[in-house]
């Protein structure tokens, strides 16, 4: 099955690839070479390029940029200058305005990335402000408001692409080939790693992702999907000039993603074609036009809030076929469970201190390796803000945290994942933009694991864990349509598919119902009996009591209590504190 899947995923899309690129050379033939037409179809090809990189930082990593035509003149500015300031071939001059465009979106990314939201965004339109200037009174170098003419067409040996066909042509075949590479791009490895910082940062984190990195990845893909559009515009127009690539721009680029659908390709590409072409459609209503083409894009954003390429899935979309056939188990079921004296995680002294209230103080515990650790309290006690600094969510203020001999302290969320270390969160975190397979693929691809760099063993390891929750019939659906218990168990088997050292469990059965609990404690059983080392908080005394074999008390950030279930439970000070005084003692 391995083999099956790796040659498929290795041949899926080329012969489909193939195909369309002899269609839209065929098709570039039959359409108008010179005059009005010809500079339509050049604007739409040229745009749905860049559009394609807003698919990719906007669609799937959720970041903002409203830059693109910066980035889209970047390329257009480097062929223009470089065939007719520098005597550069079209290919020579196209590669360095593509590569400045990847070199400034990277140092762009790098240097805003970690603001996000609307403070990224406010930088992309001063980024985009400043260039305009930039391009616009650099008159020595970029030839100021007049722009440059004469710009040089390719030609590669024999082939010339001087003319409008033979042009066109080559637009097509690279939007061909964006479009594809995109599209595969949201299927692979580093595809869903976007997705998922896109859905929830600090789960793709816990995931291993390094979620900076990725988000500068996709900016910088980005910034130069749009110098390749930017560099073929300025081949197809033969002239440019600093107000074709403003502010204004940008917001028409941003446009046509958000409106053909920002999550695929192929909806950006209906989206360009829309908006460049539907105007030449209305302008027969003369003065109206331009307000009837505003008021048709508004529509179409406020009712189809996932594009017209979303409708048209939903349309066409078949259900989707259970995976049958056997995988092999987890690694985890190859071994039996029982509890040794390693310790695999040792905390010595920590301290959380917010202002000031110190949620944990001086807190000192030891997990054995093979055992099930449970840490208890009261609700505002310090469990969770424990486990967010074990996992690097929160840096302690004080204290050392040691797992399987190394000092993981300081160490990124990524870098803990990576080191063994899985969790789960208390309010669920699971990538809802993604199918329940996708999700736990996520986890089965973290660097350091087995099996991540090989495609087919990763869907294998996903569908393993998903066996081990019985969730295989649900691994083509929405995650967001699973039941709240099951998506506890779709984070359960995305930390499981990492094959960690030890999984951290922050109230696993909380919003549960009794079923649900009552299935938890089964699946906490099994996991025990095959001695994965696990850290559980949770206020269910009665799930506490059937998986744990040491049991450790906080209250207002102190550790009270620390031993065996039977004992730690009837300490005064523990039924105190968590489970209230008893009757008697109260009188």
């Amino acid at each position: 099955m391995a083999v099956n899947l790796a040659f498929a995923r290795a041949t899926r899309g080329v012969p489909q690839a193939m195909i369309a690129a002899v269609a839209v050379v065929a098709l570039a033939y039959l359409l108008p070479a010179e005059g009005y037409y010809l500079n339509i179809l050049m604007q739409a090809v040229t745009y749905a390029i860049a559009v394609s990189g807003l698919v990719v930082v906007l669609g799937y990593c959720g970041q903002i940029s409203i830059a693109q035509a910066a980035f889209f003149g970047l390329g257009a500015y480097g062929v223009a200058i470089g065939t007719v300031d520098f005597g550069l071939g079209f290919f020579p001059a196209w590669l360095c305005g593509v590569a400045a465009a990847g070199l400034l979106g990277l140092i762009l990314g790098v240097g805003s990335l970690r603001l996000g939201g609307h403070y990224l965004a406010m930088v992309t339109i001063s980024f985009q402000q400043i260039l305009t200037l930039f391009l616009t009174n650099w008159i020595e170098f970029t030839h100021g408001p007049d722009g440059i003419r004469d710009i040089h067409r390719p030609a590669l040996g024999p082939i010339s692409f001087a003319g409008g066909h033979a042009f066109l042509a080559l637009c097509m075949v690279v939007l061909v080939i964006v479009t594809l590479a995109v599209w595969r791009l949201k299927t692979g490895r580093l595809g869903r790693a976007m997705q998922a910082v896109r859905d929830n940062e600090l789960a793709a984190g816990t995931c291993g992702i390094n979620v900076f990195a990725t988000k500068v990845i996709a900016f910088g893909l980005s910034a130069v999907l749009g110098g390749i559009g930017g560099g073929l515009f300025a081949g197809g127009f033969q002239y440019i000039s600093p107000d074709q690539f403003t502010f204004g721009e940008s917001i028409v680029l941003l446009t046509m993603a958000l409106l053909g659908g920002v999550q695929s390709p192929f909806g950006s590409l209906i989206g360009t074609l829309v908006l460049v072409i539907l105007p030449e459609w209305l302008r027969f209503l003369k003065q109206v036009y331009l307000a009837v083409y505003g008021a048709a894009v508004i529509l179409i954003m406020v009712f189809l809030p996932d594009g017209l390429w979303g409708l048209m899935l939903d349309r066409v979309r078949l259900r989707a076929k259970p995976i049958t056939g056997a995988v092999p188990d987890l690694p985890l079921l190859g071994q039996t469970g029982h509890e040794s004296t390693e310790i695999v995680l040792k905390i010595d002294g920590l301290a959380k201190h917010f202002g000031g209230l110190k949620a944990l103080d001086g807190i000192s515990l030891a997990v054995r390796r093979g055992s099930v650790h449970a840490l208890i309290g009261p609700n505002g006690s310090g469990k969770s803000t424990f486990i967010n600094v074990i996992t690097g969510l929160y840096k302690p203020t004080a204290g050392k945290v040691t797992f399987a001999g190394h000092d993981i302290t300081h160490l990124a969320p990524h870098l803990r994942n990576r080191a063994g270390l899985a969790r789960t969160f208390q309010n669920i975190r699971v990538f809802r933009g993604m199918t329940v397979l996708e999700n736990v693929m996520v986890g089965a691809e973290r660097p350091g694991n087995d099996i991540a760099e090989d495609a087919a063993k990763v869907v294998e390891r996903a569908l393993a864990a998903l066996d081990f929750v019985g969730l295989r019939g649900d691994a083509h659906r929405d995650v967001g349509a699973l039941s709240y218990g099951h998506q506890r168990y779709v984070e359960i088997a995305r930390a499981l598919a990492a094959s960690p050292q030890m999984l951290l469990l922050d109230e696993p059965a909380a919003g549960l119902n009794l079923t649900e609990k009552h299935e938890l404690g089964e699946l906490l059983r099994r996991l025990k009996g095959h001695g994965l080392t696990i850290l559980i908080i949770d206020h269910d005394m009665k799930l506490v009591e059937q998986v744990a074999d040491h049991i450790t008390v906080l209250n207002f950030g102190r550790r009270i209590a620390d031993g065996l279930p039977q004992n730690v439970l009837q300490e005064p000070d523990v039924i105190a504190a968590y489970l209230g005084e008893p009757a008697n003692v109260a009188a």
